[in-house]
C-alpha cells in the first residue's frame, strides 16, 4: 500500500477512537463539575480508564501514522474527530445534533480541509536535535502556563493549551518513531529517551488539561483542541523538520483562508448550547430506583 494512503487510514481509524475517548470525558466532566475531589473521583471511575484507554489506543495508531506520513499531512486528519464525536456525543445526550452544531462541525472542516490540501510529502525523514527538543518543550510549558493559570474559568484556554500540547506531543513523537527505526544509531541514545519522556508529559497533561477543558461542553472545546492541535505540529513541522506547504503562495494563501474559516467555526460552536448530564451521588448509584407510588386517596367519613 502507498506509504501516504497507509498514513491516512491510521489516522482515521485514530481519530475514531480519540472521538470515543472526547466524549466520555465530557460526559464524565459533566458529572463531576462542582466537586472538590474531583481528580480523585476520575481515578476512581472506569469510564475515566476507559477514556485512558481509547486515547492510548488512539496515539499507537498516530504515532504509527506518523511513521509513513508527514505531521503537516497526519496531524489535519485529526480534524474528524470532530465530525464523529458532536453526533455522538448528542446522541448520548438524548437529542439530536442542532444545525448550529452542523454548521459550526462543517465550518470547522471544511477550513482545515485545506490545510489538508497543502499538506502533502514524502514519509519524514527529520528529527529534532535535543537542543531543538528541548528548546519547543521550554516553549509549550511557558504557552501552557499562561493558558491554564489559576483562577482561569476551565474552557477555550484549557482546550488551547491541550490542542498545543498533544500537537507538540505528535511533533516529538516524529523524532521518536524516526529515530528508533532507521537503525543508523543505538534504540537507546539519550535523545530518544529524552524525547520519548517529554513525549509521555505533554501527552498526560494534554489529557488532564482537556478533560477540565470538557466541563464547558464538547463542540467548543474539542474544536479548539482539534484546531490548536494540527497548528502546533505543523509549526514545528515546517520550521524544524524541514516540512513545506504544497503550492507555493498560492498555497499559503489557501492555508490562511482555511485557518480563518476553521477559526470561525470554533466560534460557531462556542454558541451551542452544553447537554445537561444529571449528576448522581456515590449513594444513588448503589440504591435501587424506587418507582413512584400514588397518592393515597383521601378517606371520606360520612355523618351517620
Amino acid at each position: 500500500m502507498n506509504a501516504t494512503l497507509l498514513a491516512v487510514a491510521l489516522s482515521l481509524v485514530s481519530a475514531a477512537a480519540y472521538a470515543c475517548a472526547a466524549v466520555a470525558q465530557e460526559r464524565l466532566a459533566a458529572r463531576i463539575t462542582g466537586t472538590g475531589d474531583g481528580f480523585l473521583r476520575l481515578l476512581g471511575s472506569g469510564v475515566w480508564w476507559s477514556s485512558v484507554g481509547l486515547n492510548a489506543s488512539a496515539a499507537l495508531l498516530h504515532v504509527a501514522a506518523l511513521k509513513y506520513g508527514p505531521l503537516t499531512l497526519v496531524q489535519p486528519l485529526g480534524a474528524l474527530t470532530l465530525v464523529a464525536a458532536v453526533p455522538l456525543g448528542a446522541r448520548l445526550a438524548g437529542r439530536r445534533v442542532t444545525p448550529l452544531e452542523w454548521r459550526g462541525t462543517g465550518l470547522t472542516l471544511i477550513g482545515l480541509g485545506a490545510l489538508l490540501l497543502t499538506a502533502s510529502g514524502p514519509a519524514p525523514d527529520d528529527t529534532l536535535t535535543l537542543t531543538e527538543a528541548l528548546a519547543v518543550a521550554g516553549v509549550t510549558m511557558a504557552v501552557i502556563g499562561v493558558l491554564s493559570r489559576p483562577g482561569t474559568r476551565p474552557g477555550l484556554r484549557h482546550a488551547t493549551a491541550s490542542g498545543f500540547a498533544s500537537g507538540v506531543a505528535s511533533a516529538l513523537t516524529q523524532t521518536v518513531t524516526v529515530a528508533a527505526t532507521d537503525r543508523s544509531g543505538p534504540l537507546l541514545a539519550p535523545q530518544v529517551i529524552v524525547v520519548a519522556l517529554l513525549v509521555a508529559a505533554f501527552a498526560v497533561g494534554g489529557l488532564f488539561l482537556s478533560q477540565t477543558a470538557y466541563r464547558g461542553g464538547l463542540g467548543a472545546p474539542l474544536a479548539v483542541v482539534t484546531l490548536a492541535n494540527p497548528v502546533a505540529a505543523a509549526a514545528i513541522g515546517l520550521t524544524l523538520l524541514g516540512e513545506r506547504l504544497q503550492g507555493g503562495v498560492a498555497g499559503l494563501f489557501l492555508a490562511a483562508g482555511g485557518a480563518a474559516i476553521a477559526a470561525y467555526g470554533v466560534v460557531v460552536l462556542t454558541r451551542s448550547p452544553r447537554d445537561e448530564v444529571h449528576s448522581r451521588t456515590p449513594a444513588e448509584d448503589f440504591l435501587p430506583s424506587i418507582p413512584d407510588q400514588p397518592e393515597p386517596a383521601a378517606l371520606h367519613l360520612s355523618s351517620p
